[in-house]
């Protein structure tokens, strides 16, 4: 294969606003797509695809929006299809709406493949290619930058190659700014998408662009060899969101193309705001974060395996392909059953316990992982109780409380369930007997727990319980398996995971819950 030189000068082009929305069960109201359109500005993107200014309410506020910000890297594009067949592109309303975006870049999609053009718009040929033209001459005519979607470009070539690069030409004799190759359906290969963009590269002068879909998983890797054969702008999403299988991912694209081909599609600074932003759109789209997504998944740079630790603490390179900080993540150090001493030894340096490789605390600490991970236990999942085992066996951990015991209840009342937990504690030497009522039986005991702690510690107000989970460790015991259930905590400084396990399932709960109250004591002294 062979590249462009390094003078690439790549363009990032978000269009998570727009393709993004289009993935099964994301939506995202005005408010938040003014709220990601300038995350994505202070990431250094290049061209915001808004949405179409007319297509509904929603994106209708939203370009009136974003007028008022003061984007200082982006320019924002709205986006549309080429005139309608019946239409002059002067008297089409779809246009007419473009230009009401008041954007400086215009997108517009036109068909490439044959099918397209006579099964799906029922035009002639030249039809097509005449709405393509008067479509760009009258767009740049308004003054706009435009870029040309060539939609379906690679199963178009594929079919028909002379009538495909007939479809971009008319772009460019019109006056398009950037021709985009676009593999609408997601089903080209590498080695397709280099022979295609390679030789509409000789062909046409105006830059190009690739814009990809991932039915074959292979978006993202289209994307860069699209970029290696003279792309000079790529299309994504944050996350990988879209239509399907979803589009190709920017969180993966960016730093391949920054940090593995050194082009400076971003800053390094703006680099270091990739996870910040990854895990803030996926808040606003309401999808829990993947924890092996490339780059920015929180076990991106997670290490499990006693001897990938050592190995990492000599020479992170070893099995580092990349620095964590470069993205704005951070390597972490899994202690389980497979750990060994060099696990722990790390642990116990981020926690500052000052533990050595041949102490008996740390010999201890690996024992007791591993004989409670046979049990159950998960502590790759559970840090702050993980921290607290570790705590505990140095001989370093602080009581809080002690609990003298507790009970559970649940009752209907009418057509309601109520739950309702009763607590006996020992607090600094006082004796404290609480209830509480919940929503459900461990609601119950939190609200119990709180109250009971709350005048001798009025921080654990500012915590919440923000995910529980719990899973049948054993299925063929049937009711009387294990359970082990996992607690998500969170201040507004931090967010902690905690661990229990049990045949009875109030108990594992309750293990969990005093582990997240602790771990918030602990951790504000």
């Amino acid at each position: 294969m062979k590249a462009v030189s390094r003078d690439y000068g790549v363009k990032i082009y978000d269009t998570t606003l727009r393709d993004g929305s289009q993935g099964e069960g994301i939506s995202f109201s005005a408010k938040e797509k003014i709220a990601i359109t300038q995350k994505l500005d202070e990431l250094g993107v290049h061209f915001i695809e808004g949405g179409n200014p007319g297509s509904n309410p929603k994106d209708i506020e939203y370009f009136k929006a974003v007028r008022k910000l003061k984007l200082k890297n982006a320019k924002v594009c709205a986006f549309g299809s080429t005139r309608r067949s019946n239409k002059t592109a002067k008297t089409d309303p779809g246009l007419k709406l473009l230009l009401s975006g008041g954007t400086d870049v215009v997108t517009i999609f036109g068909k490439s493949w044959v099918l397209h053009v006579r099964d799906v718009l029922k035009v002639t040929l030249k039809k097509n290619l005449d709405m393509i033209a008067s479509t760009v001459e009258y767009i740049k005519s308004k003054g706009r930058e435009v870029i040309y979607d060539a939609e379906h470009f690679f199963d178009g070539f594929k079919d028909n190659p002379e009538y495909a690069m007939k479809t971009i030409k008319a772009a460019e004799g019109a006056g398009a700014n950037w021709i985009v190759l676009c593999d609408t359906n997601g089903g080209s290969l590498p080695a397709w998408i280099v022979e295609v963009v390679e030789k509409v590269h000789q062909e046409i002068k105006v830059p190009l662009g690739i814009h990809t879909h991932n039915d074959s998983g292979m978006a993202v890797a289209n994307s860069i060899v699209a970029v290696m054969s003279g792309a000079k702008q790529v299309h994504g999403t944050i996350n990988g969101y879209g239509e399907r299988c979803g589009n190709a991912d920017l969180c993966c694209i960016i730093p391949i193309l920054k940090w593995k081909m050194n082009i400076n599609c971003i800053t390094d600074k703006q680099s270091r705001r990739l996870v910040e932003v990854s895990r803030y759109v996926s808040e606003l789209a309401n999808v829990v974060p993947r924890d092996e997504q490339p780059f920015v998944g929180n076990s991106a740079f997670a290490h499990k395996g006693g001897m990938h630790v050592d190995a990492v603490m000599k020479s992170a390179r070893s099995f580092e392909h990349i620095k964590p900080e470069l993205l704005g993540n951070e390597r972490r150090i899994l202690v389980s059953e497979l750990s060994g001493r060099a696990n722990v030894l790390l642990k116990a340096e981020e926690y500052r316990l000052g533990l050595s490789k041949d102490s008996r605390e740390t010999g201890e600490i690996v024992k007791k992982v591993k004989e409670l991970e046979h049990q159950g236990y998960q502590f790759e999942a559970a840090d702050a109780s993980l921290r607290l085992l570790m705590k505990k066996v140095v001989g370093i951990h602080r009581r809080f409380f002690d609990l003298q015991g507790f009970r559970v209840s649940v009752e209907r009342r009418g057509d309601e369930i109520v739950s309702t937990a009763t607590i006996k504690l020992k607090v600094k030497g006082v004796e404290e007997h609480t209830a509480a009522e919940g929503d459900g039986p461990v609601n119950a005991l939190d609200n119990a727990l709180r109250k009971a702690l709350g005048r001798f510690y009025p921080d654990i107000n500012e915590m919440r319980l923000t995910d529980f989970k719990v899973r049948v460790l054993d299925a063929e015991a049937g009711t009387a398996a294990k359970v082990r259930v996992l607690i998500e905590s969170q201040d507004h400084r931090d967010t902690w995971r905690t661990i229990g396990v049990s045949e009875n399932i109030i108990e594992a709960s309750w293990q969990a819950l005093v582990d997240s109250v602790e771990y918030k004591l602990m951790k504000d002294g």
